[in-house]
């Protein structure tokens, strides 16, 4: 496989996390009143365990054992997110807190820029900005944004987030070397580490009946599980400013889905964050889709 299709294929594979992620307000929604903590620990817990279970069949456990600096990095990345952004939540109204945390995907193609081996381009930047844009209108519904005086730890909190989970997602792809499966040690590490907030900061509340136990369970599986794994192929090897930009897919998609199950109506505003977002991808992606078409 020549490095170019090497490229795209990891680009495609770290696409699906964002598919996955797209899910995580339908499965949210239905996985009752269990406090984000718990859910954060049960979900990693499982997609963790799971894990660890397929490299103990496949005899890859040895993969796991990766430096200090390594396991630190991976889970202050994936604990330090989820914490930041379920402090944001509580602190701030979640409108305000949502929109300041989806800079992540626009923060990513920035600070691509300082990778080796990276470029950081007009057309990148521009579809990165238009993703935002849609996600803005999408998040707002349309109407204006007025941040709260008092809310500052949330708001805080938000900025933190978005932070931690960019930052992650650059330098991973100076971690080339570790392997994916180390994913599975952040993930059952991420898991203690929100059991553990849970114990000091949440009631404790399970899932009520089988659907809001099969709704955790797909959490877990997916948004919360397999797209970790996923993303962590495609910032190491794939286009990340085009991960990045596509990211903004994410709430859109979201949105489309509690539309498709009943959860709200499509309008005007949803529509036309579709065609920014939608826009911007393709904008952001332009060398990957029209280089084959250019070269021929």
């Amino acid at each position: 496989m020549s490095e170019e299709n090497g490229r795209l294929r990891a680009t495609l594979i770290g696409l699906t996390a964002v598919l996955m992620w797209a899910t995580l307000g339908l499965f949210g929604a239905g996985s009752g009143q269990i406090p984000p903590f718990l859910l954060n620990a049960v979900c990693f817990g499982l997609s963790g365990g799971a894990a660890l279970a397929w490299l103990a069949m496949k005899g890859r456990l040895s993969r796991l054992k990766q430096p200090l600096k390594v396991w630190a990095f991976g889970t202050i990345g994936l604990f330090g997110f989820h914490f930041f952004y379920f402090t944001a939540i509580r602190n701030a109204p979640p409108v305000e807190a949502n929109l300041i945390n989806y800079m992540w995907p626009l923060l990513i193609v920035v600070f691509s820029a300082f990778l080796p081996g990276e470029s950081l381009r007009f057309h990148h930047v521009a579809g990165a900005l238009l993703g935002l844009g849609g996600a803005v209108l999408l998040i707002s519904g349309g109407e204006g944004i007025s941040f709260q005086s008092g809310a500052a730890v949330g708001y805080g909190a938000a900025i933190a987030s978005c932070l931690f989970w960019s930052t992650y997602s650059v330098l991973s792809r100076r971690l080339g070397a570790v392997p994916t499966e180390a994913v599975a040690g952040f993930c059952l590490m991420t898991a203690l580490l929100s059991v553990v907030c849970h114990l000091v900061l949440e009631e404790t509340i399970w899932p009520a009946g089988i659907t809001e136990w099969g709704s955790v369970l797909a959490l877990a599986a997916f948004p919360v599980g397999l797209a970790f794994f996923t993303w962590d192929i495609g910032v190491k090897r794939g286009d990340i400013q085009v991960l990045g930009a596509a990211a903004y897919s994410a709430p859109l998609l979201s949105t489309l889905l509690l539309i498709a199950f009943g959860f709200g109506e499509f309008t005007w505003v949803v529509a036309a964050a579709c065609l920014a977002i939608t826009l911007g991808a393709v904008i952001a992606a332009k060398d990957m889709i029209f280089s084959k078409k250019t070269s021929g």
